[in-house]
């Protein structure tokens, strides 16, 4: 389950500002821009306010390349850099230095080093691996505190995992040499929680199953969900960590699902998430406002949705169409979705369609709906029913990731789906994912940027919601978690959240016949005008003609368009 699989929820008129910030009404209206076409760009937050409930459904809304490193390089051989050509330091580390002729093929057991030498370069060693200096002396071990995790959901997965937990290891060759090292460096200088939880990622790694239960059992009694941004992060990773050292992640995913919270609750927790984590909709906004563009000289437009869930992002789409200048054109939208999908148990297609079909009426927008329930990897271009004269717009939002690649299957389901959409000639093509790397990437670099992602994610949160905030225990639980559970505990066809930085994805696009097709400077300036309106932590750049939106110097999504 995406974290923003149904991010394009309407608002609930409710608007959250970062704390401390006045509350500006103007967000609770649509902020429109013209350009020189008479096109109005809506950067509004989707209120309530703006079109009548009736449209609204009662619907669930499931949700730095860092150190390349090995588990060996990571921790069990901390004397020993890695000098590979794939080997990137990201803007983290590069504070630190770490000379490593001083280490190479040395011993922590060594008798010609001391043990202050030792000390001092073992410090130094971890200030360039984990760059904790954000946290130093608030690290919970210094203050000797202890943070019970006593919440529900938190029994949940524990009474999972003891139905699955493994045998301690017994094995006379179970990785002693990595087992000492993590002991040492923990003997030698207290571990932060971080620092910690990269310990236990690289043991498991190394199938230091000892070492890694004795980490979780001390972190399980340092972190709480009721933390701070850090330890919010590093509580649930921990549980996660957990689930892939019992082989049980699997499982666990599926107890997890087993015991959603009712539709209503998802629904409040996403948009939640939607409201106070505006990146999310700034993806959105910026496919609207290409898809828009590309209805110039159309008489009859078809856009086809591979994800349209419950339609929530077309509600914007056909008030702002519908307050352009002059008659708009024809609109045919398909929407496709998985007829066994969580969401159908809440509205199938057609429901949506007719929602939709309404509210283009009220709209004076000819429209016609077309319902596929299909599998994604099942559609054909004969199932969609491209007519002549159509001019075909596809959009993939926080979908793509979804569909396995060559990495998984030789049937490559994700270039396959490209493909095809390319064989119908589509005037443009609009994604927006999530910019992190957690396909491809090998366990402790996935691992490594799952906690730089979701710790902005958790940050983010901090500025605008209070620590003890229901509401944001809901939204980290519901729809935060289990995307971590699953990138890491999961494998193979089990780990369906695979995201790509924005650079994989242009690579893949252009391998699949695409052209980039820049998203105009004036859908950029509307939703810039827009963020300064919410926090200048947020943020918005253009590059190689795709915006991205993140979090203080942290990409979180981008959007594009191709043709």
């Amino acid at each position: 389950m995406s974290l923003v699989r149904s991010v394009r929820s309407i608002g609930n008129g409710k608007l959250y500002f970062p704390n401390g910030h006045n509350d500006n009404s103007s967000l609770s209206t649509s902020i429109y821009t013209k350009n020189a076409r008479g096109i109005m760009y809506a950067t509004e937050s989707s209120s309530t306010d703006s079109y009548d409930p009736k449209y609204l459904l009662d619907s669930p809304s499931p949700s730095e390349e860092l150190l390349n490193i090995s588990p060996t390089d990571a921790l069990g051989n901390p004397f020993h850099q890695r000098h590979s050509s794939s080997f990137q330091p990201s803007r983290d580390y590069n504070q630190g230095s770490c000379d490593s002729g001083d280490f190479v093929n040395q011993s922590p057991d060594s008798s010609e080093y001391n043990d202050g030498r030792v000390t001092m370069k073992l410090q130094e060693l971890e200030r360039v691996l984990f760059d904790d200096n954000e946290i130093e002396g608030d690290d919970v071990c210094a203050h000797g505190e202890t943070m019970d995790i006593d919440d529900e959901w938190f029994s949940q997965i524990r009474t999972v995992l003891l139905q699955d937990s493994p045998k301690e290891s017994t094995s006379a060759d179970s990785n002693i040499s990595s087992s000492s090292s993590y002991k040492e460096i923990s003997v030698t200088a207290p571990q932060t929680p971080k620092q910690m939880l990269f310990s236990c990622a690289a043991a498991i790694q190394d199938g230091n199953i000892e070492q890694a239960s004795s980490v979780i059992n001390e972190l399980r009694q340092m972190v709480s969900i009721q933390g701070d941004p850090l330890e919010r992060t590093a509580a649930y990773m921990v549980e996660a960590l957990a689930a892939r050292m019992a082989t049980s992640g699997r499982g666990l995913y599926k107890a997890l699902k087993c015991k959603e919270a009712t539709s209503s609750e998802r629904l409040s927790a996403m948009q939640v998430l939607f409201e106070v984590c505006p990146y999310f909709r700034f993806g959105f906004m910026a496919a609207n406002g290409a898809l828009l563009e590309a209805f110039k000289d159309e008489k009859r437009v078809h856009i086809i949705d591979f994800d349209i869930n419950q339609g929530s992002q077309y509600y914007t789409f056909l008030q702002t169409l519908g307050s352009m200048p002059g008659k708009p054109p024809h609109l045919r939208l398909t929407g496709v979705d998985d007829p066994e999908s969580i969401q159908r148990a809440v509205g199938s297609l057609n429901v949506i369609g007719l929602r939709l079909a309404e509210l283009a009426k009220d709209l004076k927008i000819p429209f016609e709906f077309q319902a596929v329930p299909s599998n994604t990897a099942l559609v054909t271009p004969t199932m969609l029913k491209c007519r002549p004269g159509e001019a075909v717009l596809v959009n993939f939002a926080f979908q793509l990731h979804h569909m396995p690649d060559e990495s998984v299957s030789t049937v490559n389901q994700r270039d396959q789906l490209l493909r095809m959409v390319k064989s119908l000639n589509p005037k443009l093509v609009t994604v927006v994912e999530q910019d992190m790397n957690t396909n491809t990437a090998p366990f402790l670099q996935r691992f490594a940027e799952v906690y730089s992602y979701y710790s902005a994610v958790f940050e983010s949160l901090d500025a605008t919601l209070s620590r003890d905030s229901q509401e944001r225990v809901n939204v980290e639980r519901q729809c935060l978690a289990r995307d971590i559970i699953n990138i890491v505990a999961c494998e193979g066809l089990e780990r369906i959240e695979r995201y790509e930085v924005a650079g994989k994805w242009r690579a893949r696009m252009m391998m699949a016949g695409f052209t980039p097709c820049p998203i105009s400077r004036n859908v950029y300036d509307s939703i810039k005008t827009l963020i300064k309106q919410y926090s200048e932590r947020y943020t918005a750049k253009e590059e190689a003609g795709a915006l991205y939106f993140g979090w203080e110097d942290k990409n979180m999504t981008v959007a594009s368009a191709w043709k």
